[in-house]
């Protein structure tokens, strides 16, 4: 039998989460929907960033002109 504790249902972190949420806004729901959708919104936008960033690698080649450079026999590397 194991002795780890189980762990909280998905709906009861659920709940857990936005109770937090609104206790940080002191109390006022509403105010904690749009300091959410903030939140939301700034990760959206800084995955688009990086989504952006790594495109722009694989467009340029850099990756594959990297992998060219590789031997193809790979044994030499463990002596």
């Amino acid at each position: 039998m194991s002795s780890a504790p189980n762990p909280q249902s998905d709906a009861d972190q659920l709940e857990a989460a936005a109770d937090q949420a609104i206790a940080a806004c002191g109390g006022d729901a509403r105010e904690a929907v749009k300091a959410l959708i903030g939140a939301n919104h700034f990760l959206e936008t800084e995955l688009e960033k990086l989504k952006a960033a790594a495109s722009m690698g694989y467009a340029r080649g850099k990756l594959v002109e990297e992998a060219k450079t590789l031997p193809r026999d790979r044994k030499d590397w463990y002596d």
